[in-house]
């Protein structure tokens, strides 16, 4: 197969689903269709999704509801046994002891509306921005909804069905599936890359038991990265980090892929795995890990593997757009630092609870965090690595993502 180009999670489809609809102003388009880019805060305990200015100051725009049907999700799991079992043990584990209702989220191309995985009621829904109510709902495979990734053009989400290790390709204004492929056990992270063509997927394994020392890593399944042909959803190549890691020496490492980011040109991958201060650099081209950074441990984070949140010692990973800086969310470390691309120099570390996710600003100056243990996003500067400002969101945010509203929404009307 020709060598994949592929970017970065965080930002690729966020930049893509800029090309679907770019902002227009008062004097160039009628307020019923003009845009605004926001960022989309998933706020996973609250079931809300804070919207925030892209860029700036980050004020908060408005907020969303996404579990508006919530009383009849739940009462269709109490009347299933199957579906209980479940739905609390991704509460009482994935989650904590709190339920998991917003995963990912991706605007339409218009604005109107925005596509949410709900990793508790297992779905994937569409939600009217202007009522907050439910414009479709598909049911995901199996009993979990996980990561998603957006088409170039805006017209599809993919989303991991973790507890049937596959993932299933959405048309994203009637939910009607599309398509979908097998991958390894427990997906994770989507990405479509090459303009497109081609949709990569990560899958992590089993990260809820407490089999964590090494010798155990074998208990964890089967993990590797799945590339399809984003046509046919045929297998193109899977790509499994044990022999890579292996080969140069890292045979204590895991293979379980975490959050990654991919250059400008599509040529290098740098990925996190689970129990690691640090990521990695992988030549596409070659098919190889290239260099390795190790990041700071913070001194007062245990060392039992054990009471590190779901096998991840750093988890998200974000790339500026000009590819010189990558922005680390140094998890289980409580910090988040920008490193520079061509030295792997680490810059100061910033001072973050739990931060849990990285992605990139609208005016791509600053590294975006989610600081899960403070309820709050940091925007952190990729030029100077140091913290610009902190917003308030809801009870513990994960995924962050750019997206689009329309000019003049503040939040639901009725």
């Amino acid at each position: 197969m020709p060598a994949i180009r592929s970017r970065h999670l965080c930002s690729v489809a966020a930049a893509l689903v800029l090309t679907v609809a770019a902002p227009a102003t008062a004097a160039t388009a009628d307020s019923a269709t003009a845009l605004r880019e926001v960022l989309f805060v998933g706020n996973n305990w609250d079931g809300t999704a804070t919207v925030l200015k892209s860029s700036g100051d980050f004020a908060k725009v408005g907020e969303i509801n996404v579990v508006p049907d919530k009383a009849q999700r739940i009462a269709e799991i109490n009347a299933d046994p199957i579906k209980w079992i479940y739905y609390t043990a991704i509460r009482n584990e994935v989650g904590q002891g709190h339920d998991q209702y917003v995963d990912d989220m991706y605007s339409t191309p218009d604005g109107k509306s925005v596509v949410v995985s709900r990793p508790s009621f297992a779905d994937v829904v569409s939600i009217d921005l202007a009522t907050d109510k439910i414009n479709w709902r598909f049911p995901v495979a199996g009993y979990r909804a996980d990561h998603m990734a957006v088409s170039p053009d805006g017209t599809r989400v993919a989303v991991s069905a973790s507890t049937a290790n596959k993932v299933q390709v959405l048309d994203i204004n009637t939910g009607k599936e599309l398509g979908e492929f097998a991958t390894g056990d427990k997906p994770h992270e989507n990405v479509f890359t090459n303009g497109g063509k081609y949709i990569w997927n990560m899958a992590i394994g089993e990260v809820t038991t407490s089999l964590d020392d090494p010798a155990w890593d074998w208990t964890k399944g089967d993990r590797h990265i799945t590339v399809v042909d984003a046509t046919t959803y045929k297998t193109v190549k899977t790509i499994d980090m044990r022999d890579r890691l292996d080969a140069i020496g890292l045979k204590d490492f895991s293979d379980a892929v975490r959050p990654a980011a991919f250059t400008p040109d599509w040529s290098k991958m740098y990925f996190q795995v689970s129990f690691f201060n640090g990521f990695l650099e992988y030549d596409i081209a070659t098919d190889k890990i290239t260099r390795v950074k190790t990041l700071p441990a913070n001194p007062a984070t245990s060392t039992d593997r054990t009471t590190w949140l779901l096998d991840s010692r750093h988890h998200g990973i974000s790339m500026s757009p000009d590819g010189t800086k990558l922005c680390v969310a140094g998890t289980m470390d409580n910090y988040a630092t920008v490193v520079d691309r061509a030295t792997l120099q680490e810059g100061p570390l910033v001072t973050a609870s739990t931060p849990y996710w990285a992605t990139v600003s609208g005016d791509g100056k600053d590294c975006i965090i989610s600081e899960s243990g403070a309820d709050q996003v940091t925007a952190i500067d990729f030029a100077t690595g140091q913290k610009v400002l902190s917003v308030p969101v809801g009870d513990h945010p994960q995924r962050v993502r750019l997206g689009h509203v329309l000019a003049d929404w503040t939040g639901p009307t009725s």
